[in-house]
Parts: structure tokens; C-alpha cells; sequence
């Protein structure tokens, strides 16, 4: 597997110790070898990478500083490319579309890729998550290292957690969307939190200096409303432990424990054309207010990602994965999960970082910060092409 980062491609190609062409080739040739089993892609692009990939060697020459020069991405579903024009002109080379759910059934958290249904790359028996499945299985899989996805109820963090990477979904309606309901907001998969900053950096052209550390925190097991399995409440707490040890944040004292209304039945009353929303727009106003006063006390909210481990291609069974997302499509907070271990099952769990509106650095420094500090229990990649273990 390629253990090279966004930064460190980036880097090395504007160095002139890399070729991007022969970056763009490694990509190529890892999907062709890894996709027929975890099947994360839809399409891949290899003649184009190879020709775009030539272009941003031939603009490194000329003198261009590129933060993203040659490093191979992967975009959401075939109509990804359409956002992708910030990266290109960074200088990244779109190597193909991932996977995203396919026709046949009404749950989100899986994926069809051109090979087939897409597998956890750490159990081939489970989903990787959705509805950003292949982009988090290219991602953990290192076959790139950033991924581009859309999260609407929790279609990047679910994926990201289940699939052992960092995963951040941008402030609600900061940038166009085409999800008619404002759901949906963009968002990036990257093997670390210092690739996410570089995509968030290059993407929003902020580089604001970083908040001082630590950072308040409050933690909640279920907002007041979920009930979330034991095991990925321990691994998120456990987490928690990890970034309080490291210094990077503190949790609020006397302790806050936030009480949202679920808002499962709003996001789907504003998911379905032609319902009353008065109730929908009535929990969302209380949720805001109650997240207002929450974030008057403390600069972030920590939960599990999701409530549950990563469950079997045949579907989630009574608990919805988002119970602990969707409330921050509802309400338009940036969030970010990041890797908080590794269940019984062999599967990664999440550690899912809330912040108020437009303040995405705070989520970013914070992971990136205990990346850094050793705080981040990040779980082994699985070898190329390979599950673990591959049956049952």
C-alpha cells in the first residue's frame, strides 16, 4: 500500500523528486489490482489521469507552486467531477468516480461499484458505510489519498468511521449543493487530518491561524435522545481520553449535557415532497437554540460517530447509522469524525467533532493537532486488495 500522503506527493512533486505522471501510474495500477474485490469504483479514468498528470508536470516546470500537485483523488459517483474543478487547478489529478448506492434498496449505507457490491476493507462481510462507500474504501485502502463525497445525513462521517479515516463535512451552504432540501453539504475523506486541512485550505482559500489549544469539549454518548450501542460509545469515550491526555482539548466543567429533540423526523419530512414541514422547522429552530447555548460554553461537541458497528450487506436492521449525524445536516454545524479504534468485530468505530458554523479550523486543529500528539488510535490498513478477514 502507498503510505504517501496528499501533502508529501504534493510536495515532493513540486520538489522535482517525484514525476506526478508516475504518481497518477501507482494509483492506476493499485485500483486495477484492489478494485475487482473491495469494488470502490465505478469508473476509472486512466488515460485522462495519465494526460492531466502530465499537464501538472509540465506547470510544476514552468514554475507553478501547485498545494496539490499530482496527488490522486477520487471523486463521488460519476457526477463528482463537477466539483472537482478547485483540485484541478491545485494541481490533483482525478484518477476515477467511486461508488455510491445502487437501485434496490431504500437504505444509503452501502455501495455498487463496476465490479460489484463495495466491501469494508476490513471485513468483506460488512458495509463500508454510505452513502460515500467507495470514496472511504479507496481512502483506507490506499489506493488515493483524498476522496471527495457529499454528506446529507452522514454520508461522509458514517463511511469514515467505519472504514478507519477522517472524514469532514463542511458548514451547511457554504458551497453550492445541489440537494434541493440544503441537507446536504460537501465534504472530503482523506486518510489523515492534515490532508483533510490541505483539501479544507485549498478548497475554501482560508488559512486562518490556529485557535489556542486545548479547546473546550462537552462529550455526549446519544444528544439526549439516541441510544447507541455500548461498544462504540467505549471506543469514542476512549478516544475522548486520548485527546484529553494529549492536550488538546479539555472537557467543559461542570459537565453540559446537551438534550436535542431527534431529528430523524424532521430530516425526513424535509426529505419528502409535499409534507407539512411547520413540525420539521419547529424541532430544527429548538435544536439551534439548545446547540447556540451549547457552543456559548464550549468551542465543540464529541460523540460516536455511529451508534452501531458497520452492519452486513443485508441492511442496518432497526437503528438508523446516522441517529448521531443527521442533526448537524438539520442544523448546518461542520463536523468531523476521525478514527477512535477498533470494535470486537475487527471493524474501525468514530469519534464524531461538532463545531459551531463556519468553523471548520477548530475541528481541523484539533485532529490534526493530536495526529501529531500520537492521540489518534488510527487501525492498520488492510493489505492492498485484501479484507480482513474475508469471510465472516
Amino acid at each position: 500500500m502507498s503510505g504517501d500522503g496528499a501533502r508529501e506527493i504534493a510536495d515532493a512533486v513540486c520538489a522535482g523528486a517525484r514525476r506526478a505522471v508516475d504518481v497518477v501510474a501507482g494509483s492506476l495500477a493499485r485500483i486495477e489490482r484492489a478494485d475487482p474485490v473491495l469494488c470502490a469504483f465505478l469508473d476509472v479514468w486512466d488515460e485522462e489521469a495519465l494526460r492531466r498528470a502530465a499537464e501538472v508536470d509540465a506547470r510544476v516546470a514552468a514554475g507553478e507552486r501547485l498545494p496539490l500537485a499530482g496527488v490522486p483523488v477520487a471523486v463521488k459517483g460519476r457526477r463528482g467531477l463537477r466539483a472537482a474543478e478547485p483540485l484541478l487547478a491545485a494541481g490533483a489529478v482525478v484518477v476515477g468516480a467511486t461508488s455510491v448506492p445502487g437501485p434496490g434498496t431504500p437504505w444509503q449505507t452501502w455501495g455498487l461499484g463496476a465490479h460489484g457490491r463495495t466491501v469494508n476493507p476490513w471485513r468483506a462481510d460488512r458495509t463500508p458505510g454510505g452513502s460515500s462507500a467507495g470514496a472511504a474504501v479507496a481512502v483506507a485502502a490506499g489506493l488515493v489519498p483524498l476522496a471527495t463525497g457529499a454528506d446529507g445525513a452522514g454520508s461522509v462521517r458514517i463511511p469514515a468511521a467505519w472504514c478507519g479515516v477522517t472524514g469532514l463535512k463542511v458548514t451547511g451552504g457554504r458551497f453550492p449543493s445541489g440537494d434541493r432540501t440544503g441537507l446536504a453539504a460537501p465534504g472530503i475523506l482523506a486518510r489523515t487530518a492534515a490532508d483533510a486541512g490541505l483539501w479544507w485550505r485549498v478548497v475554501s482559500a482560508r488559512d486562518a491561524p490556529p485557535p489556542r489549544l486545548p479547546l473546550t469539549a462537552v462529550w455526549s454518548p446519544g444528544l439526549g435522545f439516541a441510544s447507541p450501542d455500548p461498544e462504540p460509545v467505549a471506543l469514542a469515550r476512549a478516544a475522548v481520553g486520548r485527546l484529553v491526555a494529549a492536550g488538546v482539548v479539555r472537557l467543559a466543567r461542570p459537565p453540559v449535557r446537551p438534550s436535542l429533540l431527534d431529528p430523524g423526523p424532521a430530516w425526513l419530512t424535509l426529505r419528502t415532497p409535499g409534507a407539512d414541514p411547520g413540525d420539521a422547522h419547529r424541532v430544527r429552530a429548538a435544536n439551534d437554540a439548545r446547540l447556540r447555548g451549547l457552543f456559548s460554553r464550549a468551542d465543540l461537541l464529541l460523540t460516536p460517530t455511529a451508534p452501531t458497528a458497520p452492519h452486513g450487506h443485508d441492511g442496518p436492521g432497526d437503528t438508523y447509522s446516522t441517529a448521531l449525524t443527521w442533526a448537524f445536516n438539520l442544523g448546518g454545524h461542520p463536523a468531523l469524525s476521525i478514527p477512535a479504534g477498533v470494535g470486537t468485530d475487527g471493524c474501525p468505530a468514530g469519534l464524531q467533532l461538532v463545531a459551531p458554523h463556519d468553523r471548520e479550523d477548530l475541528l481541523l486543529t484539533v485532529a490534526e493537532e493530536a495526529e501529531t500528539r500520537g492521540a489518534v488510535e488510527r487501525p492498520r490498513a488492510p493489505s492492498r486488495g485484501e479484507t480482513r478477514p474475508l469471510d465472516g
